[in-house]
């Protein structure tokens, strides 16, 4: 039996990394073997380091997903949190797994600021930082998601997860 891929994207500081952690703490409660890839740590724990340019990015998105396809075929319910602000990195894993639903965490880009996190978007004012998704990268949101969260913590949509990923391949506890 397969595992399932739940790609958790939206644009920085939306909240992808608590919506992940709350799927993942809801799944160990139900005994659903699962990985949570958070995409800053991942890239964190990646030797050598991934920049953010073009190409740097297009090798991140596809080791990232290489790693997420090779968790699933190990019948864990992999959930990856991150931005992938290109349609095509997150259709390139979709492809390769049977069992993929997209989780799109819909936050204001004025939220998103506000919230900032790792001080992406302040940089961006200032003018030391570029190729921020959302500004001055385009961030392309999925076309059709099989869930829209609204914040990380949307307990509705964490709901509407869970309950789709039987209908997807997850694997029964026991």
């Amino acid at each position: 039996m397969s595992g399932s891929l739940v790609w958790i994207t939206g644009l920085p500081s939306a909240g992808k990394s608590v919506f992940g952690r709350a799927a993942q703490a809801e799944l160990y409660t139900r005994g659903v073997a699962s990985c949570l890839l958070d995409g800053d740590e991942v890239r964190n724990a990646l030797v050598p380091k991934h920049g953010y340019d073009a190409e740097s990015r297009e090798q991140f998105y596809a080791t990232l997903g290489n790693l997420a396809v090779m968790l699933v075929q190990q019948s864990l319910v992999v959930l990856v949190a991150a931005t992938a602000h290109r349609r095509v990195y997150r259709d390139a894993a979709r492809a390769r797994v049977e069992c993929f639903l997209e989780v799109w965490i819909d936050t204001p880009l004025d939220e998103v600021r506000r919230r900032d996190t790792k001080g992406l978007y302040a940089g961006f004012s200032e003018g030391s930082q570029r190729a921020v998704p959302g500004e001055d990268l385009a961030y392309e949101p999925p076309l059709a998601p099989d869930v829209v969260a609204h914040g990380g913590a949307d307990p509705d949509a964490l709901t509407r997860v869970l309950a789709l990923l039987p209908k997807r391949g997850r694997p029964k506890p026991g």
